[in-house]
């Protein structure tokens, strides 16, 4: 099979949608398919220093990035656009990753225009939560264009049955199905032979509380700050990390909150990591939080079970029910009260806590690993591209007997 993902940008600081498209063409290549992606050179407010227009490497997957022109929102690429024009004929199906965007609308039209098969991957858009943003935007664009690309593709891809429940209240018509994402559970978490107060030394001697993710809105960093600040005023030894890229200069208002609850000093921002100083983070850290308002799946979540790290994360994490039945977290609703209360439960039972690690890094390695989430994916692409031919057959079968008519 010859597969093209399409994305609006492969900036790390973009998080999972980013991880995900790359990972899921690795995974891909892994099985003897041909995939690679399409994407543009916005980061953020700026732009990737990438070679343009050709092929490079990106972790072994092939990667062309085009040069955005206008608003970095939206990511208009003209060249984008030609060479979708050009090469979308050439694949067997198109694999759209966001919605709203350019690149998601170019790649819907070619791909109807030419008569190949499309996915589309909305990595949360369609929640209930996200979806009330900007509510007149979006009808307007659903109005126009998004109702078409999305009643037209051969299926949407959503990465837990949560998120589609959720989607399916948005109204929109789509052909959905669940494919998860994963994690290369069988790399693993590489031994560092530092711990990371040889990085962040204010981390000696103390238990880690660990967000890492996105530093933006919907990541409930207020609810944290809360129970963070609960957690503080009871034990001292205990040190929130939030590590991840910030958006929209967010962290400065994480950093407020942090003050007024008078617990900035026992706080570590450490920006995006990556490499040895995420995976140190993992080992050495005692819990992992995340109460996201909204969260189509949480890879960063994943991580961390597959590091044996117990997590305390909000029933607005779509895969927390799959943690819950796996007793591979602690579920709580997006309440400071719930997460201060559920951390201080793992903090203060480490034989609890490790047990729970232990579950979680099993669920990881069976219930989400790429091997796992592959197989899935192939098959929805051998579906689609099958009733793709199915067509052109019944398409051939009609002209033949057109064509007998006439020749009788």
């Amino acid at each position: 099979m010859r597969i093209l993902h399409v994305i609006p940008s492969l900036a790390a600081r973009d998080g999972g949608p980013a991880k995900a498209a790359v990972e899921m063409c690795r995974e891909l290549l892994r099985r003897g398919e041909h995939a690679e992606i399409y994407t543009t050179n916005a980061e953020g407010d700026g732009s990737l220093d990438v070679p343009l227009g050709r092929p490079v490497e990106v972790r072994g997957v092939s990667v062309v990035y085009f040069p955005i022109n206008g608003g970095h929102y939206y990511k208009c690429s003209w060249n984008m656009n030609a060479a979708l024009r050009a090469n979308i004929p050439h694949y067997d199906v198109v694999h759209i990753n966001s919605l709203y965007q350019f690149p998601s609308t170019a790649a819907a039209y070619y791909c109807r225009k030419y008569g190949v098969p499309y996915i589309l991957l909305p990595h949360g858009t369609l929640d209930p939560y996200l979806f009330r943003r900007h509510p007149l935007r979006k009808r307007i664009y659903e109005t126009l264009i998004e109702r078409r690309n999305l009643e037209r593709a051969a299926a949407v891809q959503f990465t837990s049955a949560e998120e589609l429940r959720l989607a399916s209240l948005s109204g929109l018509s789509f052909r959905g199905v669940v494919v998860p994402l994963g994690v290369e559970v069988e790399e693993g978490i590489a031994p560092v032979p530092f711990r990371a107060d040889r990085i962040w030394p204010q981390l000696a001697g103390k238990r880690v509380v660990l967000f890492l993710s996105r530093v933006n809105f919907k990541k409930g960093l207020d609810i944290l700050v809360r129970a963070f600040g609960q957690i503080h005023r009871r034990r001292t030894d205990v040190h929130l990390v939030i590590a991840g890229p910030d958006y929209d200069s967010y962290a400065a208002q994480v950093r407020r909150w942090l003050a007024e609850e008078s617990a900035l000093e026992a706080a570590t921002f450490t920006e995006m990591v990556v490499g040895e100083n995420k995976e140190v983070l993992l080992r050495d850290a005692k819990v992992f939080v995340l109460p996201s308002y909204s969260e189509n799946f949480g890879i960063a979540v994943v991580e961390a079970m597959a590091a044996g790290l117990p997590v305390v994360i909000s029933n607005r994490v779509n895969i927390w029910r799959e943690i819950d039945a796996a007793r591979a977290g602690l579920v709580v609703k997006p309440d400071a009260g719930e997460v201060a209360k559920a951390t201080l439960t793992l903090l203060d039972n480490p034989t609890m806590a490790k047990e729970m690690g232990e579950r979680g890094r099993c669920l990881a390695r069976e219930g989400f690993s790429w091997r796992a989430a592959g197989d899935q994916l192939v098959r929805v692409y051998e579906r689609v591209i099958g009733s793709r031919l199915d067509k052109r057959d019944d398409q051939t079968s009609a002209d033949s007997a057109t064509l007998s008519g006439q020749v009788q």
